[in-house]
Order: structure tokens, then sequence, then C-alpha cells
């Protein structure tokens, strides 16, 4: 294990030892002259101690921690780790399940893995490497798979080129290993076609996958506006338990497309559907006040800190506005996946909104992120999705 050594300054080694798996370039010392984007590295105190071992990368973040043992990272490091990915979610009872049958099987730092998302659609694997470090492992990491999942696994897809840095130059994503026999899954029943090579993320939002399932308690004999509706997980889900009418709006026609085309592998509700390809916050402005549950699920508004005040008020601006629109009482769900706005921030923005738009509203639920993209307590920062269920009078 001849990785090059990163000495940290005095005092900073505090973060590791309390198995935080980033290494912020202002505590390191010496040893970044001999090193470059991806390479292993073992980071060690100002007195010499091993703390970790990781991947460097010139930025902020300078190593992400794979390993807080000096151990080697090869085929076994890799199988261990994705082992006990699958362990747990075996036991959330995720891996043999007929009625559902996608979840996220690696969570990035929830994990220990910083850097590496691995979502399971019903037989395929599909690989997100935000470095180029982690992306390097590629081969290994499928190894890995075939080796934890065995003949349930059919193939492995990286998907790696919209998550690297263009600086890296992986221009396209390709089939790592095997071949994919279905590209539909189920979520509590309902079927959704998975679009991996050219759709959003991995394909699907697997972190709503639970509040989908609230939203549709909430739906029966209702009119719902589903808004940034991608492929219409929160639609189908609501007119599958009773909902009267459906609207789902995106910005995006291939969304849309989408939707209309899992709406259609769902047949035998009665309610209305419709699909609507729009600016959400133009749209929400110009609709009725005829909606009984309305759920605000938008992009990221803040990627960065400098990000995070126009973010925030983004989404008091859309939130007022849902808010004046809606049935008294009414239901909205809304969320925030934006990780620089903590729940404590994204609460208050919500209060605010409610007070512009000047409607009383109770909190019903504090939602979050599903155990399959656990929380390292560790690292708080894999915390990020967040979201309140409102009732409206």
């Amino acid at each position: 294990m001849n990785y090059p050594k990163l000495i940290l300054q005095k005092g900073k080694e505090v973060s590791l030892l309390r198995k935080h798996h980033w290494v912020f370039s202002g505590a390191i010392a010496k040893g970044t002259d001999e090193v470059k984007n991806g390479d292993l590295v073992a980071v060690h105190s100002s007195k010499n101690e091993f703390l970790g071992i990781g991947h460097f990368s010139q930025g902020s973040i300078m190593v992400r921690i794979i390993s807080f043992e000096e151990r080697a990272i090869d085929l076994a490091f890799w199988i261990e780790k994705l082992g006990a990915a699958y362990a747990v979610r075996k036991a959330l009872q995720l891996t043999d399940q007929k009625e559902t049958t996608v979840y996220r099987l690696v969570h990035g730092e929830g994990d220990g893995l910083p850097g590496l998302i691995i979502d399971y659609y019903q037989g395929t694997a599909v690989i997100q490497a935000h470095n180029i470090g982690m992306h390097q492992h590629l081969a290994s990491i499928s190894e890995g798979l075939q080796a934890v999942y065995g003949k349930q696994l059919k193939g492995v897809y990286d998907k790696s080129a919209e998550t690297l840095p263009k600086t890296e130059g992986l221009l396209s994503n390709e089939w790592v290993w095997g071949k994919a026999e279905t590209d539909v899954v189920k979520e509590y029943g309902a079927s959704y076609k998975i679009d991996w090579e050219k759709g959003q993320k991995t394909g699907f939002f697997i972190d709503q996958r639970e509040n989908r399932k609230l939203v549709a308690s909430y739906s029966k004999g209702k009119k719902v506006l589903n808004t940034f509706c991608y492929s219409g997980g929160f639609s189908v889900l609501a007119l599958q338990e009773g909902a009267k009418e459906v609207h789902s709006v995106d910005i995006s026609q291939k969304a849309i497309e989408l939707t209309d085309e899992n709406v259609a592998l769902n047949a035998g509700f009665k309610g209305k559907h419709e699909s609507i390809v729009a600016d959400v916050v133009k749209y929400i402005r110009e609709i009725g006040e005829d909606f009984d549950l309305i759920v605000l699920d938008p992009p990221a508004f803040a990627k960065s800190l400098k990000a995070r005040h126009n973010a925030v008020q983004a989404y008091k601006r859309l939130n007022a506005e849902a808010l004046r629109k809606i049935k008294p009482g009414g239901i909205l769900f809304t969320f925030s996946c934006s990780q620089v706005v903590d729940k404590r921030l994204f609460a208050n923005t919500i209060t605010a909104a409610a007070l512009e738009s000047k409607r009383n509203v109770r909190i019903l639920h504090q939602l979050s992120q599903p155990a399959d993209h656990p929380i390292n307590c560790f690292h708080p920062e894999t915390e990020y999705l967040k979201g309140l269920v409102l009732y409206v009078e």
C-alpha cells in the first residue's frame, strides 16, 4: 500500500478522527505536489499518524476518504463495501420485493463511499461517479456488484458523463457489463419506465418513494397538481389511490412524454389525467383556485452557499403562489433537495411564504429521504432532502 502521503496541518485531524469523509485544501500542510486528480492518497496527521485513504482532487474538498483503515483498495475491498450496503437494503426488506423493485444501493458518504451513487433497477445497477478517482474503480465496482448479487444482476451501466467534471473528458455513458432485461420497474405496485441512458439522475427520483406513497394516501377524490413532475411518480400513485383529477406540469417536453407513458402503463384508475408543458412558476400564477392538493418538488435551486440567498427567495415566491391558489382545507406537499438549505432555513422560508400569502397553515408532516438514502451520523451533509406537508385553511 504505497499510496502517496499527505500531511495535515497541526490540529486538522479532528474531523477525520470523528469519521468525517472530507479533507479541505486549507487543512493540508504538504504532499500535494506529487499527486494528480483521482490518485489514492494516505492522509496522515502532523505527527505522522495514519488517518485514512481517499481520492485526491484539486478544489476546496481536496480528499474524500473511502477507508479509515490502512488497507489495500482492491476487489476484496469493493466486495466488502458493496456487501455491507446490500445488507442494509436487505434489512430494509427492499432486495426481494415484488411490489417495489427499485432502490438505492450506495448513497455516497451515507454508505462510506464519497462520490459513488448506485441505483438498482430490477436487475440493472446504474452507477454515477462524482469524481474521477471513484470512476477509475469502475471495473472493480462492477465485479463487486456481480459478486454481491449473483444471477440476480443482469447488467451494470455507467452514467457518469453527467456527473464528472467536463475536464475529465468522459463524453458518453456505456454498459460496463451485461445488458438490461427490462426498463420497467415497480414501486408500491405501480409500474414505471426508466430511462437511465437519457433521463435525469440515474433515471428516477428514488428518494421520493415514501413521500409519493404519502401523497397517494391524501389523494382519494381530490384534484391534484403535480409540479416539476419529471416522470410522473406522484401523479401515478395519486391516480391509483383514487384521485379525481391530476394535472402533471413540467417545462420539459420529454418529461411530459415520460409521464404520459407511465400513466398509460398503469391502466385501471378512474380519475382524469392532464399533462402540461409549462414553466411551473408562471403556470401556478394562472391556475384557478380549485386544487385540493399541490406537490411542489423543484430541482435544487442552490448547489453552493453563494446561491443560497437567491434560492431561498425562489422557494418563498413559489410556495407563496401555491398557498394563494390552493383551496381552503387543501394539502400542500413542498420539498427542497438543496443541500445548502437546511431544515430550519427551509421551514422558515415556508413560514415567510405563508405570511406573504395571508393563509393560515399547520404542519402535518416533516419529511426527509428514505432509509435507502441513509444519513451518515458522522457526515451530516448526507441529509439533503427535506419536505413539509401543510394543511392550508
